[in-house]
């Protein structure tokens, strides 16, 4: 809800107070009114009038009162309307001029008339003034308004008004005023419509140039309407079937380079756009409405892209192009800064932003863009932009990607990270175009370029984890295989989209990372993974009530995804040894299978370790890790370091953990000696018959599973492993866990 803001700066308890001063006369009045003016004009000049405080004032300035010329005039200077001027408030101020006792002074009417002069561009009926005309045109024999007359005369001007009676008006008053540069000025305007008819010397006089009145008037409404404008579309109140001129700062920067919504050539029988300001009126004219005469001015206004997507041309898509392709001839041959380009890539990425589609007129102007980009100026603009390409063959993208590359790469991380989060974009955007596509349709998509495009990335991912092994790398690393999640964990779309998995070794990288966070994502991703592999082999989905159709169509896996299935039961069984196991960097013992590893839970038969690749490490260099840690400490091994106990970045949570059930039984009194840690099998076991905490070895690693669920907000780990160890995998049902889960669940 939003704050009204004082009562002393309401305009309307202001406007209350103008009100009674105006009907009581000066000497009358107990207090002075020119603190209220002040007020009021400060108020009109901050934020501009509502309609309904607009046209209070507009009644306060047109009809007779008390009110002083000065105070009248500040107003009049002040009114700044905030939106469009009414036909209300425009018939009361044309009624307000001309002759006679109750009419404003002629020094109050001039202002009226360049007001209307400078908002006649927000008028919310632009023909009202045109139904006035021959009322304003009667009164240029008024002397003390005939210069604001004129200029708004030859401003309303069409060609239905120009009639000979009123050509002889106009030449008799020139006479009679020696040639008065402002009728010199209204008459070329009434010649550019008859040229025929108008002859002679008259018009090749001094003639006045109908400037605009107050430019910094003007820039003061502009920024007022600006202001106006965007909080309208930060509430999402912006009309769409209403051509947006250009205001304020929309004639700065890269919007004023695209050519205004304009429609010449129109007759009186013309629909444009630029007349249309709702959806009925839209809809009811939509195939007489005639197209503007700049259609690259689809890239700014929405009303336009509306009538392109509802009655598309292969015209108008060639004037796009056409116009687009001459920006980068000029740049090319010198004629323009290479800067206009950026400015034009400014322009289509919030045309993209707004349409979520990137033409293949488009694509084609930043093909050739970036043949001139320098790969760093509004890098981020750029690769925003970008990121909107369709889904294509990968073959058609590949060229576009390899220039991409070479002008962004420059052996730097920050490069490198760049080019990483645009492909993440990427990804993002074609999943979400992918999810919302009726299913029909997807078989007819080029979706095989969702795994190429992923084998494409995985290169550039491994040289980030040499060239800046960071925890902000290893996050933009995981956001993209964390996007990729999204295609894979959708069973429909695992019906047409091949699996593609990260590189053995950037999985081995992240999981000996130091960071708690990065282990707990890595582990998310491989769990999407494996239920994915899951319901590509078993052939039905993982959801315990799916889909119809995604029962009825099935597909197999390809000889590629048979290959890449071994390389992932390796990975995966080589982190559930390390982490949950105890046979850290453990080799296989048999040869290896081709189906998704599920394993046991502590011991076990080597042969369970078919698949297990040692972290690819060396055979060597274990048995001399080992040999260090058994010189710093006899009861340390290598095979044990990295689980729940011992690892560095699990530690922490585990003794946490059993500090918890601790607490608990210290305040029922039944604590007698507390765990140092690191918890081992056999300090349970010894602290057990000494007073301490009862808790078996298996009941301890579950519930450290639970421990970082619940408490460490960190559910990544116990999902991989509640999908992967057979004897967890009933805990989340309520089901037992390793020793005896039961019993655990009423200690914890």
């Amino acid at each position: 809800m939003s704050l009204s803001p004082p009562p002393a700066d309401r305009l309307d308890q202001l406007l209350d107070d103008l009100e009674t001063a105006s009907k009581t006369p000066a000497k009358r009045r107990q207090t002075s009114i020119k603190p209220t003016v002040e007020k009021t004009t400060s108020i009109l000049y901050d934020r501009g009038a509502l309609p309904d405080d607009l046209i209070r004032l507009v009644d306060l300035l047109t009809q007779h009162n008390h009110l002083d010329q000065a105070t009248l005039s500040a107003i009049t200077r002040n009114l700044y309307p905030l939106g469009k001027v009414s036909d209300e408030v425009i018939l009361r101020i044309v009624g307000a001029l001309g002759h006679g006792h109750l009419k404003p002074s002629f020094p109050l009417q001039s202002l009226f008339l360049k007001w209307l002069v400078m908002v006649y561009h927000l008028l919310q009926n632009p023909a009202i003034l045109s139904r006035t005309y021959g009322v304003l045109f009667n009164l240029l024999d008024t002397a003390a308004i005939r210069p604001q007359l004129c200029h708004l005369l030859a401003l309303i001007t069409r060609r239905k008004h120009v009639r000979p009676f009123r050509i002889q008006t106009i030449l008799a008053l020139s006479r009679q005023t020696g040639g008065d540069p402002n009728l010199t000025g209204l008459l070329r305007v009434f010649k550019n419509y008859y040229p025929e008819i108008i002859v002679g010397d008259i018009t090749k006089g001094r003639a006045a140039a109908f400037k605009h009145p107050d430019v910094q008037w003007r820039e003061r409404l502009n920024e007022i309407q600006q202001q106006h404008l965007d909080r309208q579309e930060d509430d999402g109140t912006r009309n769409g079937f209403a051509v947006h001129h250009a205001l304020g700062r929309r004639l700065k920067g890269a919007r004023a380079l695209v050519p205004s919504v304009h429609t010449l050539h129109a007759h009186e029988t013309s629909v444009t756009l630029e007349e249309l300001d709702s959806a009925e009126g839209f809809v009811n004219n939509l195939e007489k409405i005639e197209m503007p005469s700049q259609l690259v001015a689809v890239l700014a206004d929405p009303l336009l892209q509306k009538l392109l997507l509802l009655r598309p041309s292969e015209e108008a898509t060639q004037r796009i192009s056409n116009w687009l392709m001459a920006c980068v001839g000029d740049v090319a041959s010198g004629d323009t800064d290479p800067s206009f380009l950026l400015d034009m890539v400014e322009v289509i990425r919030d045309y993209v932003l707004s349409t979520k589609e990137l033409s293949p007129v488009l694509i084609g102007f930043l093909r050739s863009f970036l043949q001139t980009w320098n790969g760093s100026d509004k890098l981020n603009m750029v690769m925003e932009t970008l990121s909107f390409l369709p889904l294509l063959e990968f073959s058609e993208l590949s060229p576009l990607f390899d220039l991409l590359q070479s002008k962004l790469l420059n052996n730097t991380p920050a490069s490198q990270l760049a080019l990483l989060h645009f492909y993440t974009l990427l990804l993002h955007n074609w999943t979400t175009t992918l999810l919302s596509l009726p299913p029909s349709t997807l078989p007819s998509q080029p979706v095989n370029s969702i795994p190429s495009l992923l084998t494409h990335v995985n290169p550039l991912c491994l040289t980030l984890t040499q060239s800046s092994p960071s925890l902000s790398t290893s996050f933009a690393i995981l956001d993209f295989y964390t996007t990729a999640t999204r295609i894979y964990s959708s069973p429909l779309l695992l019906l047409h989209i091949p699996i593609a998995i990260p590189p053995p070794l950037l999985v081995y990288n992240l999981a000996f990372s130091p960071s708690l966070t990065v282990l707990s994502r890595l582990c998310s991703i491989l769990t999407v993974y494996k239920i994915a592999w899951e319901t590509v082999i078993t052939r039905k989905p993982p959801s315990p009530s799916p889909s119809p159709s995604s029962v009825t169509q099935q597909r197999k896996p390809s000889q590629e995804e048979w290959a890449q299935i071994n390389v992932f039961n390796g990975f995966l069984m080589d982190i559930c040894n390390n982490l949950w196991r105890g046979r850290a960097f453990a080799l296989p013992a048999a040869a290896a299978t081709t189906t998704t590893t599920t394993t046991e839970g502590g011991g076990g038969s080597s042969s369970s370790d078919a698949n297990a690749r040692g972290c690819r490490v060396p055979k060597s260099l274990p048995p001399v890790l080992d040999e260090y840690l058994r010189e710093l400490d006899d009861d340390l091994r290598l095979e044990t370091v990295f689980g729940l106990s011992y690892n560095p970045v699990l530690c922490l949570q585990s003794i946490n953990f059993v500090r918890g059930l601790e607490e608990r039984e210290m305040k029922r009194g039944d604590l007698l000696v507390r765990q140092a840690g690191p918890v081992t099998q056999g300090s349970l076991a010894r602290l057990a018959g000494r007073g301490g905490v009862r808790l078996s070895w298996q009941e301890y690693r579950a519930g450290v599973l639970r421990w970082l669920e619940e408490e460490g907000g960190q559910g990544g780990l116990p999902g991989l492993m509640y999908n992967t160890m057979k004897n967890l995998m009933g805990a989340r049902k309520g089901g037992g866990t390793e020793g005896g889960g039961s019993s655990f669940s009423s200690q914890a």
